[in-house]
């Protein structure tokens, strides 16, 4: 059974940065098979989708972080990062890594649906 495990959140002033990172064991097949996302939900609203990176590398952005916020994957230590520069108040929520060996279906990259394992979260709060 996939384990995720976040870290790397805390609380940083308007402007800062935050790097975010999500350690997987327990894969069943190598972790580069795997499709792997990013996700954050702040309290009240629904999860939403933040960043994806597939198993070829390629990457999906949510417009609301473009030019401001890095996906990357280091398949040999297993681990899934998210670079935050530029960091906004509206961006105050609990932060997830979520992982799939299935690929996501054209436009579904973001979708909370198209992801069956999940992390239990980091906080990241951004102070104005």
């Amino acid at each position: 059974q996939v384990q995720l495990v976040e870290s790397g959140g805390g609380s940083v002033q308007a402007g800062g940065s935050l790097r975010l990172s999500c350690a997987a064991s327990g894969l069943t097949y190598s972790y580069s098979l795997y499709h792997v996302a990013w996700f954050r939900q702040a309290p009240g609203k629904e999860r939403e989708g933040v960043a994806a990176i597939e198993s070829d590398g390629s990457q999906t952005y949510a417009e609301f972080v473009k030019g401001r916020f890095t996906i990357s994957r280091d398949n040999a230590r297993t681990t899934l990062y998210l670079q935050m520069n530029s960091l906004k108040p509206e961006d105050t929520a609990m932060y997830y890594c979520a992982a799939n060996r299935i690929r996501p279906t054209s436009g579904t990259w973001l979708e909370t649906w198209s992801y069956k394992a999940w992390g239990q979260g980091t906080q990241v709060t951004v102070s104005s």
